[in-house]
């Protein structure tokens, strides 16, 4: 079985998994937050629309990974459906925070509904994403379970630490290079690894296996957030749904950015006369070219891919859902979107 084979068994029983989160009893109480919440997770009317709901690449990975670990990807349908709820939690704060209103190539929440309830509703998602782990004492056991509660918390903890960073670097002019691998390893890395080791304490290897697991998911989610800064700037709007201006006009810190700071040529002589604008970005990511942060970034993300899938061939997942992960790893690091 390749991964599109895998793919089409898994994605709709995500789905399922999600809507009986969703479709929780309590929330009937409460006028149209499940409609925000639904609408966010790219439901129109309670019907999927593909284009607005992503790749579903994190619980994807928690059940590839359980599969090909030995365990059975259905046991790892409840933590699935909670990382997927932990992600779109995130980027519901996080497209407030950075004043995003376009997200999948339609209006943020925050942009539809308003800061304040865009807020609540983030913060239901987040109960949510824990609400979505119960199931898991069925279908993995209650060590198991427990496991995955202190893995999600901890997540939690290291995603919006990143966070705070990643915030509070676009007040700062310059920082070192070592300040962006803190930033991103919690607010990508650490979920995305998550993801990794979800699917792997529920399958039940040995403690060996699990640790490379940490070092493929860790080492995935730097390369894929390099690849994401580098989206963020020469990127095409239409594919990725956002405008590749907003990073250099928000300031962001993103390695592209503090590598051309560090250069001291053009780009940084640009940059440091603070006036970045839609008007003149595509000025300063061409300086970014020439000063050579693109080449840079891209040498990174290569390195850190490289060590992503060592660490995975030393996981010894010889079966065809080992080999699907495999392929779901390289299609996460060779994305236009």
């Amino acid at each position: 079985m390749d991964l599109s084979s895998y793919q089409a068994m898994m994605l709709p029983a995500i789905d399922v998994e999600i809507r009986s989160v969703m479709d929780s009893a309590i929330l009937d109480q409460f006028m149209d937050l499940r409609e925000i919440l639904y609408y966010h997770l790219g439901y129109e009317e309670h019907k999927p629309i593909e284009s607005a709901q992503g790749k579903r690449i994190r619980p994807l990975l928690v059940l590839l990974t359980a599969e090909a670990a030995g365990g059975k990807w259905e046991n790892a349908l409840p933590a699935a459906a909670a990382v997927e709820l932990l992600h779109n939690f995130s980027l519901i704060h996080d497209d407030i925070e950075d004043h995003s209103r376009t997200r999948r190539g339609r209006p943020t929440v925050w942009a539809k509904w308003g800061e304040p309830l865009a807020i609540n509703a983030g913060d239901a998602m987040y109960a949510l994403a824990f609400s979505a782990l119960d199931r898991l004492i069925l279908t993995a056991g209650k060590s198991a379970a427990l496991e995955a509660y202190r893995i999600m918390t901890d997540t939690c903890i290291r995603l919006t630490g990143g966070q705070h960073l990643d915030i509070s670097f676009e007040n700062v002019q310059s920082l070192p290079l070592e300040a962006y691998w803190s930033m991103v390893s919690g607010k990508t890395s650490s979920l995305i690894s998550a993801c990794v080791r979800l699917g792997g304490i529920i399958a039940g290897p040995d403690e060996k296996t699990i640790e490379e697991l940490h070092t493929f998911g860790h080492s995935l989610g730097l390369s894929f957030q390099i690849q994401d800064d580098c989206l963020g700037i020469w990127g095409s709007a239409d594919e990725t749904g956002k405008s590749n201006a907003n990073d250099l006009v928000t300031g962001k810190k993103t390695l592209p950015i503090l590598y051309g700071i560090q250069q001291n040529k053009g780009f940084a002589a640009e940059w440091n006369k603070g006036q970045v604008s839609e008007a003149n970005y595509q000025h300063l990511a061409d300086l970014l070219v020439a000063d050579g942060a693109k080449a840079f970034s891209e040498s990174q993300a290569a390195r850190l891919t490289n060590e992503a899938m060592k660490a995975l061939k030393r996981a010894g997942f010889d079966n065809e859902a080992g080999e699907a992960l495999q392929k779901l790893a390289e299609s996460l690091l060779n994305r236009r979107t």
